[in-house]
Order: structure tokens, then sequence, then C-alpha cells
């Protein structure tokens, strides 16, 4: 039997059966003109949601005035944004790319080259958790060390032993001689939704600093936002040493950036990294837009009530669904809730696009939401009127099958 022939596009996603046309706010259209609330946000990148008027304003004005020019010149953009990304966190520099890939191999590089200079060059592991995900390169697929994204890649990169989360006494253990950092996500996004607690995070800054080892925070889905502060660290008394974000940083264009403390970046000079595109003027000129709503006198104010609203309604849900939902995960924007093992958060997925919502599942058989940071009360309400009726025509079918897939007598 003759293969398939091999598509022009690399088949290495599995589609929804649905192509999208076009997008105005919290709304997707696809080429037949219906219409789908977005509760993705291209997997928690669609901050502003869909063609944001800021943004699409910022982008034209730049796109006719300068669109590369490279990293050999000065970007004046670029040196806008890292002042407005210094001034808002704990950072003194910014280094751009393109992917939180990219950005967290920024940090790793800069953990090695710190230790480096201060002589202790057999300082290069990275502690990192069970769950973790933070990208798809070779360094970041070994950081995560989830065996679904390795098989096929082995071996992994050596330097990144894993910990279970949760406790400080296995990272205590973990810690030796090779030590470097330890790298962790305020809240593990693709694994689950599992939110650390701020006391958790601020026992692994104090490890850090007993051991002089750095620490890095992975903001790729939480930074900009998404958990109801400009990034999650906000929630803890303490600061990373670096920090990767991306997805939502410019509202869909690609970019990515690594954040860090003088401390750090000094051991960096001309030459030990780079990137073509990173930071280039019409992405400076997409998260230069996206800062300036966010940062807007009241926005987070709306933001806190989408919240409420939402975990207000997600948690009656649970009570009313007991056999659809068994636990609500997440924090702020970044929630969803975990199914009963008798359903697959694949095809609740499917089932909830056949209804005009979007969400994304996750592992541990956990469905996401993940809004716009512009959603509304009566777009909040309206998404889960869908997962009422969704849940209710599962509880349905459950009943006439008697809960184990034959017809009830």
């Amino acid at each position: 039997m003759l293969n398939a022939p091999m598509p022009s596009v690399l088949p290495v996603y599995k589609r929804y059966p649905v192509t999208f046309e076009r997008g105005e706010g919290a709304y997707l259209y696809d080429r037949e003109g219906r219409r789908y609330l977005d509760f993705s946000s291209g997997i928690a990148v669609t901050l502003l949601g869909h063609a944001h008027p800021h943004l699409v304003g910022v982008l034209k004005a730049q796109a006719e005035r300068l669109w590369h020019v490279s990293n050999l010149y000065g970007i004046e953009g670029q040196e806008q944004l890292a002042d407005r990304l210094v001034e808002h966190s704990f950072a003194d520099t910014v280094f751009f790319c393109n992917s939180g890939a990219e950005a967290l191999e920024c940090a790793i590089k800069m953990v090695r080259r710190f230790h480096h200079d201060r002589g202790q060059s057999q300082r290069h592991k990275v502690i990192a958790f069970d769950g973790a995900f933070h990208g798809r390169t070779m360094a970041a697929i070994s950081a995560g060390g989830q065996a679904k994204y390795l098989e096929g890649f082995e071996p992994a990169l050596p330097g990144f032993p894993k910990v279970a989360p949760g406790d400080l006494g296995a990272v205590a253990q973990a810690i030796d001689d090779e030590t470097a950092a330890i790298l962790i996500e305020p809240v593990q996004g693709e694994s689950g939704l599992r939110a650390w607690d701020a006391s958790y995070l601020e026992g692994l800054r104090r490890l850090c600093d007993e051991q002089d080892l750095l620490l890095i925070f992975d903001e790729v889905q939480t930074g900009l936002g998404r958990t109801g502060k400009l990034f999650a660290y906000e929630w803890t008394q303490i600061t990373p040493d670096l920090m990767a974000l991306a997805k939502g940083i410019a509202g869909g264009f690609p970019m990515g950036a690594c954040l860090a403390t003088a401390r750090v970046a000094n051991a960096m000079a001309p030459g030990t990294h780079a990137s073509t595109f990173g930071g280039n003027p019409l992405a400076c000129a997409a998260a230069n837009g996206v800062l300036d709503v966010l940062l807007e006198d009241g926005f987070f104010d709306r933001v806190h009530i989408a919240v409420e609203t939402l975990r207000h309604e997600m948690e009656r849900l649970a009570t009313a669904f007991p056999s659809i939902i068994t636990e609500l995960r997440g924090k702020g924007l970044m929630c969803g809730f975990r199914l009963n093992d008798a359903l697959v958060n694949g095809e609740v997925v499917a089932e909830l696009i056949n209804h005009g919502l979007l969400t994304v599942p996750a592992g541990d058989n956990v469905v996401r939401l993940l809004p716009p940071l512009i959603i509304s009360e009566r777009e909040v309400k309206e998404a889960v009127t869908t997962l009422e009726e969704v849940f209710q025509s599962f509880v349905d079918e459950q009943a006439s099958t008697g809960g184990d897939g034959q017809s009830a007598p």
C-alpha cells in the first residue's frame, strides 16, 4: 500500500475541522460566517482579542515606516519597550527574541554564563519540575522532561534534574555542587493548570539565596496580565533573577523576551547571544501597543471583574455538574477544570466548538479557559451558558446509557 502524499504543511498538528477568516474582539468567524466565542486566545496569545483598534493602528503605522533593520543598528521602538518592561518589573535589562522557547534558551545561557564568569563553570544544572512545559527546542523539552515531547528525540540534553513540585525538601535534596538555578512556571499550563502557592515560590527564592543559585520564572503563559496582575510573580513577596515572556507580549505578533537583573546580565557581552529578528520594529510596535492598553488606568480593575464573574460561575457549574467537573484549576484568566475520567477533554473541546465556544485541552484531562483580557461580564456569561448546555447534554447521555455507554433498561 502506497503512503499518502505528504502535505505541503508539515503534519505535526492535530487540528480541529474549522478555519477562521476574521476576528473581532472576543469573537472569531469561520469561512461560512459562523461566530465563535474565543476562550482560547490562540493559546493565551491574543490578550486584547482580535483586531483591537489600537494594535491595528500602531502596526499599520509602523508597517508604513520600517519593517526590519536587524540588531546591528539601534531600534527606537525596542529601546522604548525595554524601558517600559524594566520600569514595570523587577528587571534591569531585556533581551528580545521571537518565542517562549527562545526566551528560555536565553535564560539558560545567561545562568551558565553568570556562573562561568565567577569561576564556577561546573555549575550548569537547572532544577526543573515534573509536569513542566518550557517549549519545543531540545533544551526546552529536556527541561520539561515530559515523555510525550521527548519520544523519538532522545537522549534528552543533560543538566536538567527533575523534582516533584510542591515539596521544598525535594528541591533542597536535589541541589549539589553543579546546580546553577531553579526553573519554574508560576502556573503550569500544559500539564493541567497547576498553580503554586505564593509560600512555595517564596521558599524556592530562599533556597536560591541560601545556595547562591538563580531563580528563573517561566512566565511565557502567565505574563502580561493573564493571572490578573501584569506578572504572576507579583502575587508573591519575591522576584526572580530571570523571567521568560512570550505568548501575549505582542498581542499575537510573534515575540519573546528574557528579562534579567543587572547582577546576572553583567556576564553577557557583545557576541554572547543574538537574534536576527528579535525585537524588530514591527514586533516592538505591537508590544508597545499592548502595554499602552494594559497600563491604562482601570484596565486591571475590569480584568478583576471578569475574573470574579468567571470564578463565581465556574464554582456554580462545578456544584451543578459533579459528574462532569472534578476540580477547578488555574488563576485569573488562566483557568479551567478537570473532567471526570469518564470523559475525554479533547472530545469535550470538540463538542464545545460545535456549540460555538473555543477552549484548549491540557494535560491531566483538563480543559483550559483562556479568554482575552478584554472579555466582558456578558461574554463570560455567554461562555458559561454554552458550557452548561454541553455539560447537560453529557449528563443526559450518561443517564440514557446508565453511565457505562450502554442503553439504560
